[in-house]
């Protein structure tokens, strides 16, 4: 049996990586974190914030809420603290229906080369 290579995760995010992946300031998850009680990344010995992919899941919530959905700070606390089952529930089936799409657009758009 041939020996396969793990592919190999990281542990850790910077914030750079973080805001990138996101698409926002590094500055606007700061501010996150002073607003979440739920986002409390590590830090390392130099005080660098160090995200684990719970906080980053996290953040995914803060970022569907505020940005996506259109709450306020407050109405996004509110919403994390009562009902966070349910809206990492939503967020995982809108994930979903997303590729869903961007897959039967992608299969439109061959067909329509080929015609």
């Amino acid at each position: 049996m041939p020996y396969k290579e793990k592919e190999i995760e990281k542990q850790y995010y910077t914030i750079g990586e973080v805001a990138a992946m996101f698409d926002v300031a590094p500055s606007l998850i700061r501010f996150w974190e002073t607003e979440f009680e739920q986002l409390r990344p590590k830090k390392n010995k130099k005080g660098n914030r160090q995200y684990t992919k719970q906080d980053i899941e996290t953040l995914r919530t803060v970022y569907h809420l505020v940005k996506e959905r259109g709450y306020t700070i407050q109405g996004a606390k509110d919403v994390m603290k009562n009902k966070s089952v349910q809206t990492k529930d939503k967020m995982e089936i809108i994930d979903s229906l997303e590729k869903v799409r961007s897959f039967l657009v992608g299969i439109k758009n061959q067909l329509n080369t080929k015609a």
